[in-house]
């Protein structure tokens, strides 16, 4: 990276919060209401839980949502969920799991409650042992990535329905945030990294190598810190001195390694001190050859995720 001081001047946008009456909110719902002949809008009120960790039972989707049409929830019959799983994960040769909806639940109005405006408000909550007794799917099907769809379907007095396949660009905007249809994505569960040697393959489309993370004063890198607190600092070019690396082409490419021993219970922490010339970039790789991490130029400062599900 260039070896002089950059200054960086960051500008906050304000962000301008329009305070209106109660009347105006209630002219609005009318509005939308009125010009889906009235029908029926299912607005999120607050996602509880969209993450689904592999193996662990508690896991859930959860949400909160708010009935609004324009005789206050009244034109609601029942609402209807609909489970459907999608396989992000086939291998070659492998049959892709894909489902189609199941029905999993009716609900029924009178069993919600009141909010803050007079409207119906419910909570919905599924776990993951119930998606998959739901679906002709088993836990080993399941893999990160993956995901698990939940769709709500509003069936109105008068037989008409609403759910994702009705939705405009109005219902699915900031105020109303109505989708219908939610995905719950299947995570790996945070462990303890592989034992063994680990991998950084790393890049530089300038040449010029890194800048050390704190020998000289700072600069970008990545600093590993494993959970018995032994920390690496790695970077790219021979005169980093923290770590031998292997340079090639005047510094344009390296390899660093570490060593995670054995026994430990909890996950190594992988902070990015960000790339601010757009130059260098990386791959953290296992014991096991796995690639864990692929990080592009230009990436931000922060934490790297590690997808240990491939360890």
């Amino acid at each position: 990276m260039k070896n002089w001081f950059k200054h960086i001047t960051i500008l906050f946008a304000g962000a301008a919060l329009l305070a209106t009456s109660c009347d105006d909110g209630d002219t609005v719902v009318d509005q939308v209401t009125a010009e889906t002949e009235r029908g029926a809008i299912l607005r999120t009120v607050n996602l509880i839980s969209n993450e689904i960790p592999i193996g662990n039972d508690d896991s859930n989707f959860a949400v909160e949502v708010e009935i609004q049409d324009s005789e206050n929830g009244d034109l609601v019959q029942s609402v209807e969920v609909y489970l459907g799983f999608r396989d992000n994960t086939v291998e070659e040769g492998e049959t892709d799991l894909d489902t189609e909806e199941v029905l999993v639940e009716t609900l029924d109005p009178s069993t919600f409650e009141n909010g803050p405006f007079g409207l119906p408000r419910f909570s919905f909550q599924i776990t993951l042992p119930e998606m998959l007794a739901a679906l002709p799917i088993s836990n080993a099907d399941v893999n990160g990535s993956d995901q698990f769809t939940i769709r709500f379907e509003l069936v109105l007095t008068d037989g008409r329905r609403y759910s994702f396949a009705d939705n405009t660009g109005t219902l699915t905007g900031s105020f109303f945030s109505s989708p219908f249809l939610y995905t719950a994505t299947v995570v790996c569960p945070p462990k303890a990294p592989t034992a063994g040697t680990w991998t950084v393959e790393m890049q530089d489309a300038f040449g010029d190598g890194w800048q050390p993370t704190t020998s000289d004063g700072g600069g970008p890198g990545l600093i590993v810190t494993l959970s018995d607190g032994t920390v690496y600092e790695i970077g790219l070019c021979s005169d980093y001195e923290t770590y031998d690396f292997a340079c090639t082409d005047g510094g344009s490419s390296g390899t660093a390694t570490f060593d995670v021993p054995a026994g430990l219970t909890e996950p190594a922490e992988f902070d990015f001190q960000g790339d601010f010339w757009g130059e260098m970039s990386f791959q953290i790789i296992t014991p096991n050859g796995n690639l864990v991490a692929d990080v592009p130029a230009g990436t931000d400062a922060g934490l790297i995720t590690i997808d240990f599900c491939q360890d």
